[in-house]
């Protein structure tokens, strides 16, 4: 973003922007940017806060009159990183306990993400490669790679593997956040890829295509770098 900036600058167009990382800032120089001293992937602060994250926003917009460039300056708010400690959600008892545990678990987390569907007006971060009806699909796929196909076996491409696993882990997340006791920063991301059926699915299917030295991309996406 920041090297795309100086490209906007030269063709006339003023940019103004939000740093996560300080120091990549520094380096780089952007004509305008707002740093922000929050955790990674939550450049607005604090989820569902929409009165922080318009402040945070008006932050940044203030400085697009700003010509005495470069320009950094650093949002008051510091918010910690809570990664480490994920949120506690009570999960629902299996149903169906001849399925694997991974599809059994999905399903029974669709009434808690239906009631944050309605209780964000409609928005979800689903859509990737399929709506809530297809996440057991896509769970199907990751079991296959975790039992040794490659994503070219399963029909999918690096992209659209990626895509795959984004849209399992908001169903999740999205359905954590009806459960969960404390949702802060990377909290969810944490309990999905530790605490979860299916995001341990999902480890393990990456750690499988880096032993069979399946796609690179793939396996270095499949789960944040943060959730080792």
């Amino acid at each position: 973003m920041s090297v795309l900036a100086h490209i906007f600058e030269n063709a006339g167009l003023a940019t103004v922007g939000i740093s996560l990382i300080r120091g990549q800032a520094e380096t780089v120089k952007p004509p305008r940017m707002l740093h922000a001293n929050f955790p990674l992937g939550r450049p607005l602060g604090k989820p569902g806060d929409a009165e922080f994250q318009t402040s945070v926003l008006t932050a940044m917009f203030e400085l697009l009159p700003r010509t005495d460039v470069p320009v950094l300056v650093d949002f008051p708010v510091t918010i910690e990183e809570q990664g480490s400690e994920p949120s506690s959600c009570p999960m629902p008892p299996r149903h169906h306990p001849d399925a694997h545990g991974a599809i059994d678990e999905a399903q029974g987390l669709r009434n808690a993400y239906d009631r944050n569907l309605e209780a964000t007006g409609g928005r979800t971060l689903l859509g990737r490669m399929a709506d809530v009806d297809g996440i057991v699909g896509l769970i199907e796929k990751m079991i296959e790679i975790e039992g040794g196909a490659s994503i070219t076996e399963v029909g999918w491409d690096p992209s659209t593997a990626i895509a795959a696993s984004q849209d399992i882990r908001a169903y999740y997340e999205e359905a954590g956040l009806q459960l969960a006791d404390n949702t802060g920063a990377r909290q969810l991301e944490t309990w999905f890829f530790h605490q979860t059926e299916t995001g341990q699915l999902i480890r393990r299917a990456r750690d499988g295509m880096r032993e069979r030295d399946d796609d690179k991309l793939a396996t270095t996406y499949l789960a944040p770098m943060t959730q080792g």
